[in-house]
């Protein structure tokens, strides 16, 4: 079990992402939290290491139609425990 931020840069507000994130995180087993802040969606998000590497591969290079992401950071952070996936 591990925890990532994730900050995901381009075309990813207004256009779905957050929702679109939220649903894979649930069909792969993810909790966290998924909000826009500033000019970025920011991503945190726990589960076992293999959920986490289909969950970012989605996000990350199937993202929802409408967004373009141009860039990304992915940071490993100490665990956190949550409840479920939100979107924030």
């Amino acid at each position: 079990m591990k925890t990532i931020q994730i900050k995901v840069f381009g075309r990813v507000q207004g256009v779905g992402f957050r929702y679109f994130t939220a649903q894979h995180a649930k069909d792969n087993n993810i909790t966290g939290t998924v909000q826009n802040v500033d000019d970025y969606v920011e991503i945190y998000a726990t589960g076992e290491n293999s959920n986490l590497d289909t969950f970012t591969d989605k996000v990350i290079r199937g993202a929802s139609p409408m967004s373009r992401v141009q860039s990304y950071e992915i940071n490993d952070i100490p665990v956190k425990q949550f409840k479920q996936f939100k979107t924030i």
